[in-house]
């Protein structure tokens, strides 16, 4: 293939992402914000860890008044791309109102980056952010966590597979659990090997063969010293279960809330539903709303975002579940650049 070719398709690649992160509301390059509002404080750029010599980074915003003490995240992805562009107020201000403490977290964005690797971002996220509690007048053990698309995407992941951390690690930050409270989220993917219907792959392929690169895994070659890309079907596929939530519903998982269209052709609705039914059938906390005739995404989706905050509200303020419980997942301890 031509470079320019290559240069062609990594554009279509890019601009896929940015349409669908425009779509459910985060809009690349519109959410300018202020240093500081008559709301909120607001500090921007904190590193919460570093890799490959990038440093990692998000935005906290604090209430000025009747701060209740909670902390939710929120996830900047739109088709597991991210950047520091798609912070947005609109999706701040209705949980500062409320007197939470926002994290907007941007993770290492494709197509640098693949999905394996991003879920090692968040995790180090939450875990930054909890080991951080006392500063930020939060309460570690009830943190919650929403987004859209991707983003949701990623919030279930930590919801329902977040690890333990190593209680070896050199760096405290990395000894803290990576789990969550609660988990509020907009039409994610949750099983990309039976994606709308059974035995349906759309792991860079199908509905999503415009988003290759989060799901192009490598895997490093101590031999060559070079990350190498995974070909073995067998292995891509046992990627693709690790990486979807569905894969890690148990009793033991956080309150979830899903937001989904009907309509919704790119993540169809199936998706919420099959997660749903598998953490109803564990025992799990499981709501899924369901918006008729809506698709990827619709005109007033940020007066849904007071549903989240309602979530946030009645599940965080229970004392939950040590996260100590959750048994340890391989996707944290992985080895490899894409597994």
């Amino acid at each position: 293939m031509s470079t320019q070719a290559n240069k062609n398709k990594w554009i279509r690649c890019r601009v896929a992402a940015v349409v669908v992160a425009s779509i459910w509301g985060s809009s690349f390059g519109g959410g300018a914000i202020a240093a500081d509002s008559p709301d909120f404080d607001r500090v921007s750029d904190v590193v919460y860890g570093r890799k490959f010599g990038v440093a990692l980074t998000m935005d906290v915003f604090q209430p000025k008044k009747n701060a209740n003490g909670l902390g939710v995240i929120h996830v900047i992805s739109g088709g597991w791309y991210s950047g520091h562009e798609g912070i947005n107020e609109r999706w701040v201000a209705p949980f500062v109102k409320r007197g939470y403490t926002v994290f907007t977290v941007v993770h290492g964005s494709q197509p640098k980056f693949t999905i394996p690797e991003i879920l090692e971002d968040m995790n180090r996220a939450v875990r930054y952010i909890r080991f951080h509690a006392k500063d930020y007048r939060i309460d570690p053990e009830r943190i919650g966590i929403f987004g859209g698309s991707a983003g949701g995407h990623l919030s279930l992941m930590q919801g329902c597979a977040g690890s333990l951390g190593n209680p070896k690690a050199a760096d405290p930050v990395d000894r803290m659990s990576s789990r969550v409270a609660a988990v509020a989220c907009f039409f994610p993917p949750t099983d990309f090997l039976n994606y709308g219907k059974t035995g349906e792959n759309a792991i860079g392929r199908g509905v999503l063969k415009d988003f290759k690169a989060p799901f192009m895994f490598t895997q490093f070659n101590p031999s060559t010293r070079a990350f190498e890309p995974i070909t073995d079907e067998n292995k891509i596929a046992a990627i693709g279960r690790e990486i979807s939530p569905v894969t890690h519903a148990s009793a033991d998982d956080p309150p979830v809330l899903i937001v989904h269209g009907d309509a919704d052709k790119l993540v169809p609705i199936q998706q919420a539903e099959v997660l749903i039914e598998k953490l109803k059938k564990a025992g799990a906390d499981a709501k899924l709303v369901v918006k008729p005739g809506a698709s990827h995404g619709w005109a007033d989706i940020e007066k849904d975002l007071d549903q989240f905050a309602d979530w946030f509200d009645a599940k965080l303020k229970a004392k939950p579940a040590d996260p100590s419980k959750k048994a340890e997942t391989p996707t944290d301890e992985s080895k490899s650049k894409g597994n």
